[in-house]
């Protein structure tokens, strides 16, 4: 007997099925043949770059914390080995950056600054000569030196330089047939993911990019940013697992009446700051005027010497990026607070960042405020839980005095040691840290050091903005090029510190 075919509305329901899923698998088709492709394309610049940053991040870090654990080997033969020690290591931190990258020195983050400022997606690009594939190495390179020697650097500022010489190279290598992409915005987000993998911060790396890095409105750079800071934080954290840079420090809860101590803190921590910056410029204008390899040399060993002498009259704390004294101020159970420590993550790093080599002041910055904080909020007799929670505030007002990024100083201190009941006691103190900072000197040590980059750039003469130029009776010689750069040098290797 035959089938019994079915009724006409279900004939005409399974037609209507077929229409549908047709239109849709040809609707499909199309935006994955258009707009989804170009969609794609675009993204996955960013989200290779990311994960090559995040690769690289992880690999200095550990590379980092296994120099570390040489140099405290060689002091825990003789504390004295610090004199041996410090000038091979800082010489040999100097003369890397000296002869095959200029714009490898200092921390990386006024090189970055600079490259954004001057990328285009034309052929009169010049970011190049911030950002390369041997400043990536010669940056490694000569801050682990530094690191070797003791040098109290840090490895974050670098991480930034590294990423985004990472993010330009991949924009680089995009063939001719590829969906336009903002070297601009390439470069931006790298700030932003190698700040994510260095520190762990991935909101701290979305404030810096929009509060330092560029003047952009966010909504042309926004999704390339969080896509990076997120693939940059996850690949970090699978090879690292989950981790704060600082812990879990305990704090209690505090009120209106303890705002007081917090603005004594971020005024003193946010002068200083400032100060600290000025007297690292003027360290660098001065090691700028000396002519030849030999003076600079000289320059590199003397300020060796000076660092080795702070460790020798202020102890350990001078040693390194002061993470240990964080953790010590933070998680000891006795602290003992002194103008010793404030001595040694003083002096260290400024003799450190002045040598030429490479080496950040993100983590130097944050132990100098610590010192600075724990030794005024001991004048305040607080329990343990407010001490630690003057130190953070410490901590966050020197790093704005520095940086003068007061949300991102917040945020990172925030993140670090994920602390959010503190949030209000940050901000005020980054704010009242900015506003002493800025009183000091209108301009952040990363802006001061962005403008002499530019300044060097071929074509500008060697001259300075007006706010960078010498007195009237001042002069001062258009700078001599360097014949080791990757293509055309910039016209000075001094400016490479930042």
């Amino acid at each position: 007997m035959p089938p019994t075919p079915p009724p006409a509305p279900s004939r005409l329901i399974e037609r209507l099925q077929r229409q549908v899923t047709s239109a849709f698998a040809w609707l499909g088709r199309k935006v994955m043949n258009s707009r989804m492709k170009e969609l794609t394309l675009l993204t996955l610049p960013y989200q290779v770059a990311a994960v090559i940053t995040a690769l690289i991040a992880v690999g200095y870090a550990k590379l980092f914390g296994l120099v570390e654990e040489v140099h405290a080997w060689v002091i825990g033969i003789h504390p004295d080995w610090v004199f041996v020690s410090a000038p091979l290591a800082f010489l040999l931190s100097w003369w890397l950056v000296r002869r095959f990258a200029p714009m490898a020195g200092g921390s990386g983050i006024p090189q970055l600054m600079a490259a954004i400022e001057v990328a285009n997606d034309k052929a009169t690009d010049r970011s190049w000569r911030f950002l390369n594939v041997r400043i990536i190495l010669v940056k490694i390179a000569s801050s682990l030196a530094m690191v070797v020697g003791g040098g109290a650097v840090g490895r974050e500022g670098p991480t930034l330089q590294i990423a985004g010489s990472v993010y330009r190279t991949v924009h680089k290598l995009l063939p001719p047939f590829w969906p336009k992409v903002s070297r601009k915005v390439m470069m931006v987000t790298g700030g932003a993911a190698g700040l994510s993998a260095a520190f762990n911060t991935p909101l701290g790396g979305i404030v810096f990019a929009v509060e330092e890095l560029t003047r952009t409105h966010s909504a042309q750079f926004r999704t390339a940013v969080l896509t990076a800071v997120i693939l940059a934080g996850m690949t970090a954290q699978l090879l690292l697992g989950p981790y704060l840079f600082l812990g879990y420090p305990k704090l209690e809860p505090v009120g209106f009446s303890f705002m007081y101590k917090v603005l004594a803190i971020g005024l003193c921590a946010g002068a200083a700051g400032a100060l600290f910056c000025k007297a690292v410029l003027l360290l660098d204008k001065w090691r700028r005027t000396l002519k030849g390899n030999a003076a600079q040399a000289l320059f590199a060993v003397g300020c060796a010497l000076a660092f080795a002498v702070t460790v020798k009259l202020t102890g350990s704390f001078a040693l390194g990026s002061g993470k240990h004294l964080l953790e010590s101020y933070l998680f000891d159970t006795d602290v003992d607070p002194g103008w010793r420590d404030i001595a040694a993550r003083v002096l260290g790093p400024l003799f450190s960042f002045s040598a030429g080599g490479a080496g950040g002041i993100f983590a130097p910055s944050l132990a100098s405020g610590a010192a600075v904080g724990g030794w005024i909020a001991q004048w305040f007799e607080p329990s343990r839980g407010e001490f630690n929670v003057l130190v953070l505030a410490g901590m966050t007002a020197f790093l704005t005095g520095v940086s003068r990024s007061p949300f991102t100083s917040a945020i990172l201190v925030l993140e670090m040691t994920d602390r959010h009941s503190v949030i209000f006691q940050l901000m005020y103190a980054a704010m009242v840290a900015y506003l002493i900072s800025h009183g000091i000197d209108k301009r952040s040590y990363y802006e001061r050091m962005k403008l002499r980059l530019l300044a060097a750039l071929p074509g500008n003469s060697g001259r300075e903005p007006a706010a960078e130029r010498p007195a009237r009776n001042g002069t001062r010689r258009p700078p001599e090029p360097d014949p080791h750069d990757e293509e055309p040098p910039a016209p000075t290797p001094g400016y490479g510190l930042g």
